[in-house]
């Protein structure tokens, strides 16, 4: 490190102090954010080695721009259970996974800089013994988003979804169940029911907090979301 020695008079007094001069650190940019290549998303999975209820599944993904690692996280629908492969230098990774499930899967790229970059997620079905025709993939909470506060309108909130992509391509309808108890979350009315839309309406109690799920079905097998959670103002 290069210092300057400074001088000073005040009065008859010498004062000297040192500054530094050093170059400040080099700007490591952000990655860029990787491109997912395989499984296809919303298909079902082909599958590696087959071991009893479990199949290996090869993931990649094109590098990505600044990037030095990966992480790929894999998530279970069904389950919600998580799989990690942290700090992967390449852009591939083979993973033995159960079957019979949706997943889903996201690739994070790091470099030695503070910021990471997420990349899209996709989904894919990784098919179990003797299946034909496959659950549409689970629906997801657009709004209102899980714990948040939300006004009434005329003593309603409308609650929306994501599409649920069938990865046999058969058309899918809805069920909601909601409650202002988790338990059961009621039996849902008609209305409620067999829904060709990704979004309804629903009269709700002010300062109250409601749970609600979507059940969606291609007419053969049906697949249940999370469940989500809001209040009422």
């Amino acid at each position: 490190m290069k210092k300057l020695l400074t001088f000073c008079f005040i009065g008859s007094t010498l004062f000297t102090s040192c500054s530094s001069d050093s170059d400040p650190a080099p700007t490591v940019n952000a990655p860029a954010k990787a491109v997912l290549v395989a499984p296809l998303n919303n298909k079902e999975c082909e599958q590696g080695n087959i071991s009893g209820n479990t199949a290996t599944v090869d993931f990649s993904w094109e590098s990505a721009t600044d990037a030095t690692s990966y992480d790929l996280k894999i998530t279970n629908l069904d389950t919600q259970s998580a799989t990690t492969k942290n700090n992967l230098t390449g852009t591939s990774a083979a993973v033995s996974l159960e079957r019979g499930h949706p997943y889903s899967w996201q690739v994070t790229a790091k470099n030695s800089g503070s910021k990471t970059t997420a990349s899209d997620v996709w989904k894919f079905y990784l098919s179990g013994d003797g299946e034909s025709n496959f659950a549409p993939f689970p629906a997801t909470a657009l709004e209102p988003a899980s714990g948040a506060t939300v006004a009434r309108t005329n003593g309603k909130v409308t609650l929306s979804w994501q599409t649920a992509v069938d990865p046999d391509g058969d058309a899918v309808t809805y069920t909601l169940l909601a409650a202002d108890t988790v338990e059961g979350l009621q039996n849902p009315p008609a209305e409620w029911q067999n829904l060709s839309s990704t979004s309804i309406e629903i009269a709700v109690n002010a300062n109250t907090i409601y749970y609600w799920k979507v059940i969606a079905s291609d007419g053969t097998n049906n697949s249940t979301s999370t469940v989500y959670s809001f209040r009422t103002e």
